[in-house]
């Protein structure tokens, strides 16, 4: 069964920064524990995971648009490439993962972690896993917390941690008690 794991961010982080470092290594990670990991198949973030993937032993998948093709590519990271039509086809095969990972980004990342959390406060499907990581979610999520207008639970749904380790601890947690 293959386990698929959307990592999302930035397209703006290069080599050397924090956050595009941690994502190479979060999706290091993650290929050990055999998972697939699929990005948007851009620079930035998507570039770290798809290159921590790919040295990892995996084989990154990009879901690119179609019409963006004539003036950006994916990344050389990346050895399987799915084009979508649009942004929204992106979305959808984006959000099909099993788990998803917010990593730093901008307003893109940010619509789509809420895009997801919205379909699981309104889905009866099966809960999966939501994670926001690192320290600008940790700086963010309290703000949210406070002021949207949720339940509890509904809150609850993103969960955040600070960094790839505990993600794939969290991920190996969850597996145990699947199986248990």
């Amino acid at each position: 069964m293959s386990r698929r794991v959307s990592v999302f961010g930035s397209s703006r982080l290069a080599p050397g920064d924090e956050e595009y470092e941690a994502a190479r290594r979060l999706a290091g990670l993650l290929t050990a524990d055999r998972w697939t990991v699929i990005t948007g198949g851009y620079a930035g973030v998507m570039e770290a995971a798809s290159r921590g993937a790919a040295e990892a032993g995996g084989r990154p998948t990009g879901v690119t648009i179609r019409s963006w093709s004539e003036r950006i590519r994916a990344n050389p990271w990346v050895t399987r490439e799915i084009a979508t039509d649009d942004i929204f086809d992106r979305l959808r095969y984006l959000l099909d993962s099993e788990v998803l990972v917010a990593v730093a980004g901008g307003v893109g990342t940010l619509a789509e972690l809420a895009l997801a959390w919205n379909l699981q406060q309104a889905s009866d499907a099966t809960p999966r896993p939501i994670i926001a990581m690192g320290r600008r979610w940790e700086a963010m999520m309290p703000g949210f917390r406070e002021h949207l207008i949720d339940r509890t639970a509904d809150q609850e749904i993103v969960r955040l941690l600070p960094g790839p380790e505990e993600v794939v601890a969290a991920l190996r947690a969850t597996d145990e008690e699947s199986v248990g």
